[in-house]
């Protein structure tokens, strides 16, 4: 029997320059779709819109501050313009500090959350008000263990992300109550190894690293992509770090701030002081202009830790079969409950 050939989709993914967008991007070009990229970092831009005409697919780069809504939904626009109805939206991009609160500045805590919590918002906007008049499309939005779970030296991220997990139910009961038939559904990563470790805004005295285990950006995609595929279920699970954090902030929610308490200093940095010409990203894109070493460099999907990074994921396979897994545990329940009654006969 032949296979049917599927559609060809225009998606646009946002934070596309580097680290998991940009993974998102080649899995993406690998399919041979169109994709708008968007993202501040113009050598990231560059680089990547290679990768994806080198792939054999059509790549748009825009440089988009997904802070302003005004620039997020012109380079919607033009996304429409010139790739087609966009089909699928990734909201991807943002920016965030590692230091205590307390030495953490107002104006640094207010622009982590403009662009990682309303540049989702943006997003959101932008692709809702093409996709729902057409009552199809889906929007992706890539989470993390911290929208359910704060962990110190991070309060503007944590902030930000559960601020986004409150968004995105509030849409998806919106859009239920209409009936309508775009999707929107949320990947709740782990640490994925990429490289916001070396230029996020970091007042800790270490070298700054994602809590292990650390995962992959591929992993990552892949999850991100199956979502895109599969959006009618409301939220996808990586890692089972991921699982582990937020069962026991469910049920020992006390116990974990302890335990973070003593361990969330020391498993955020390494032992490596950190550079004091490191580039910033938090006001400017890393890539180009941000300062340091930074300047003018592409830094792509992977940070420093593919050494220690993990490629696969049982917690995702199981969270895209819940199906088989709950036939496999009917079917198990089943089987005791035949042995069980032949043991009392």
């Amino acid at each position: 029997m032949r296979r049917r050939r599927r559609k060809h989709r225009v998606w646009v993914v946002t934070g596309a320059s580097a680290g998991i967008g940009r993974a998102v991007v080649r899995r993406v070009a690998a399919r041979g779709d169109s994709v708008a990229l968007l993202a501040r970092g113009i050598a990231g831009l560059a680089a990547a819109a290679d990768e994806v005409r080198a792939a054999g697919g059509r790549a748009l780069p825009i440089e988009t501050d997904m802070a302003d809504f005004a620039q997020v939904d012109a380079a919607a626009q033009r996304a429409e313009r010139e790739l087609g109805p966009i089909d699928v939206w990734v909201n991807d991009a943002f920016s965030t500090v590692f230091a205590p609160f307390m030495d953490t500045r107002p104006e640094e805590f207010a622009r982590t959350i403009q662009v990682t919590c309303l540049g989702y918002v943006h997003g959101t906007r932008a692709a809702l008000t093409r996709m729902l008049p057409r009552d199809r499309g889906a929007v992706v939005q890539v989470g993390s263990t911290l929208a359910y779970r704060g962990i110190p030296l991070q309060s503007a991220y944590c902030a930000a992300k559960h601020a986004i997990q409150g968004f995105t139910e509030s849409l998806r009961c919106e859009l239920l109550h209409d009936r309508s038939r775009v999707r929107v559904t949320m990947v709740q990563l782990p640490a994925v190894n990429t490289p916001q470790f070396s230029w996020v805004l970091s007042r800790l005295s270490g070298h700054p690293q994602p809590v292990p285990p650390i995962y992959t950006p591929e992993l990552a995609a892949r999850a991100v992509c199956y979502a895109a595929d599969h959006p009618r279920r409301r939220e996808y699970w990586v890692g089972g770090s991921t699982t582990a954090t937020l069962l026991a902030n469910a049920v020992v929610p006390g116990l974990l701030d302890r335990y973070l308490a003593r361990t969330g200093y020391s498993s955020q940095q390494t032992s490596q002081p950190a550079a004091p010409d490191r580039p910033e990203n938090l006001w400017r894109p890393a890539d180009d202009g941000g300062g340091g070493a930074g300047r003018g460099h592409d830094f792509g999907a992977h940070g420093e830790f593919d050494d220690r990074a993990k490629h696969r994921s049982a917690q995702l396979w199981a969270s895209q079969h819940h199906g088989l897994l709950a036939a496999a545990g009917a079917g198990a329940a089943g089987a005791a409950a035949i042995a069980l009654g032949l043991r009392r006969r």
